[in-house]
């Protein structure tokens, strides 16, 4: 259902979730609160808390998915790549093209449903039964290592970790072009795109912080290979600033420059790899690390690339 609401005097002052689900009943306010989270309800085209009180004159847009599409989620036998498992968490070595959770029109084949398979405890951690176990995210055509909560406790622990920036992740990307220096940091806010809602921009006006440190590993003749750690974790957060700074990751169709999107790339998919994760354990605290080697197809566009200088990982 779509929805296009128009918030007059009878309504201001009303939390959003609430005018969602008295909008339409079918709709919960925990569920309406998870469509705001998710950025799939906007008020004036941005994004809002659950709780944010509307005023007159605010314009409320989205879609809500009937009721039926969020019935059940069901378990799938996929392969996972399991790096480490116990009573507590799933470290997986995600392969790209797998997106990591169900979504309406994308229902099947995501990693929750092979993580539903796998462990069917999994099911109901976490307040949305799409996202069972779901701590951090990566993106469908992104590789590499995921933590995954088994427990509720762990779901909350791991929560807080990654919120307090205690969480540390490394990344390797190709990116184009070369650098004068050998490291450096970009410091760029990011926030949705003010035009295309499901893609992220540099945005000084309502963005948030966002921190990417960077070294490069191995230069190539218009090329580089780059270890990137998150200081933050927003939303294509590496894809977006090595785009704004003109280095956009190659295989990426959405973050490069127009003249090129349409173009044959050398890469199946965006050259970003999640390759180093560390983290306290959610039982016993002890810090724990975990590193996954480069994908095939990853060496490949690596191997296609002419080297001018090498060094080693």
């Amino acid at each position: 259902m779509k929805v296009n609401i128009n918030i007059d005097d009878d309504q201001k002052d009303t939390r959003l979730d609430t005018v969602i689900s008295g909008f339409y009943k079918a709709c919960s306010r925990s569920r309406a609160a998870i469509l705001i989270n998710n950025s799939d309800i906007l008020v004036n085209h941005k994004k809002k808390k659950p709780g944010f009180r509307v005023k007159s004159g605010d314009i409320i847009t989205g879609i809500i998915p009937d009721a039926d599409i969020y019935a059940t989620v069901l378990p799938e036998k996929i392969y996972l790549d399991i790096e480490f498992e116990d009573n507590h968490i799933i470290v997986i070595n995600k392969k790209s093209g797998m997106v990591v959770h169900p979504a309406p029109g994308n229902m099947t084949g995501t990693l929750v449903n092979a993580l539903l398979f796998h462990e069917p405890k999994i099911k109901g951690v976490g307040e949305d039964r799409f996202r069972s176990g779901i701590v951090h995210r990566l993106d469908k055509d992104t590789s590499g290592l995921m933590v995954v909560a088994k427990t509720q406790k762990a779901l909350h622990f791991l929560q807080k970790e990654f919120k307090q920036r205690r969480v540390e992740k490394k990344y390797l990307a190709l990116v184009s072009g070369n650098f004068p220096d050998d490291q450096g940091e970009i410091n760029l806010p990011i926030g949705r795109h003010p035009v295309k809602r499901k893609i992220m921009a540099i945005s000084h006006e309502d963005g948030k912080p966002a921190r990417t440190c960077w070294k490069v590993k191995k230069h190539f003749k218009a090329a580089c290979l780059i270890e990137a750690l998150l200081k933050t974790g927003r939303t294509h957060q590496i894809r977006v600033h090595f785009y704004a700074i003109d280095h956009p990751l190659i295989g990426d169709r959405i973050y490069q420059p127009r003249r090129y999107r349409k173009k044959k790339s050398l890469a199946p998919r965006q050259m970003l790899h999640s390759w180093q994760l560390a983290f306290r354990h959610p039982y016993s605290g002890q810090r724990i690390f975990f590193e996954a080697e480069l994908p095939e197809d990853f060496l490949q566009t690596q191997a296609l690339l002419e080297p001018i200088l090498f060094s080693s990982l």
